[in-house]
């Protein structure tokens, strides 16, 4: 039988967390994708030192164009493993990736929050039928949740190494959706939710369809949505 084809998520850390999935087929010898110390090696010894020289060497560069470089240091290093993408995490917030299958485009997350109650509650059904399907979330006094946004872009830097200007972005997004949504009623006073169940899934869709379009003005296509309604309950939206 062919051997299977996995993939193992690295993390290591400088100033910064970098992550790069690897794909490829587990060693018959060690039962390894691959040494661990194989990757601390070569980390230290070919990225974190571009992470480093863009904080503090003399030829400063933007994070867009440090996870570029990443990607194309790392991406011939181990010879029959496919590196899939590059993530550099300035912050919990905020991140920059490369995937191969995107360069020279890079993606840019960033995340929000809001606060907001709900209702989740089908007038085509019964009441005991409702009950039966959100249990007690269809409770007609609604419920509340501190929900976490992540918003991802995609795009090619401009000629000074920009995908987006950071302020403007987390300006767009906090007048299409923040200000909108936070400390609200979903059903009562967003007009997206008059008839539309404020489920997870919905509210990462309206979301993106918000969005979208001052987005797109800006020249950004933006990649998805991602919501999260508890740390286990959340939905990625994309079009």
């Amino acid at each position: 039988m062919p051997r299977p084809t996995v993939m193992a998520d690295i993390r290591r850390c400088a100033a910064s967390a970098i992550t790069w999935p690897l794909w490829g087929e587990i060693d018959s010898a060690s039962n390894y994708l691959i040494n661990i110390r194989e990757i601390d090696a070569l980390v230290r010894k070919a990225a974190i030192p571009l992470v480093i020289d863009a904080i503090s060497g003399p030829r400063r560069r933007r994070p867009e164009q440090v996870v570029a470089a990443i990607f194309d240091t790392l991406r011939p290093a181990w010879p029959g493993l496919a590196l899939d993408a590059v993530r550099l995490s300035l912050s919990p917030f905020l991140s920059y990736s490369a995937h191969a299958q995107e360069l020279p485009m890079v993606r840019l997350s960033q995340k929000f929050e809001f606060s907001a109650t709900h209702r989740l509650h089908n007038a085509e059904l019964s009441e005991e039928e409702n009950r039966r399907v959100f249990g007690k979330c269809t409770n007609p006094h609604g419920h509340g949740h501190n929900y976490e946004l992540q918003v991802t872009l995609a795009g090619r830097p401009d000629a000074n190494g920009v995908l987006i200007d950071i302020p403007r972005f987390e300006t767009i997004v906090a007048e299409t959706v923040v200000d909108r949504f936070d400390h609200k009623n979903l059903n009562i006073e967003l007009p997206e939710f008059r008839e539309l169940i404020p489920t997870v899934e919905n509210i990462a869709r309206v979301i993106y369809r918000l969005l979208k379009p001052p987005l797109t003005r800006q020249g950004i296509v933006l990649a998805s949505v991602t919501v999260w309604e508890t740390p286990k309950t959340w939905c990625e939206y994309s079009e």
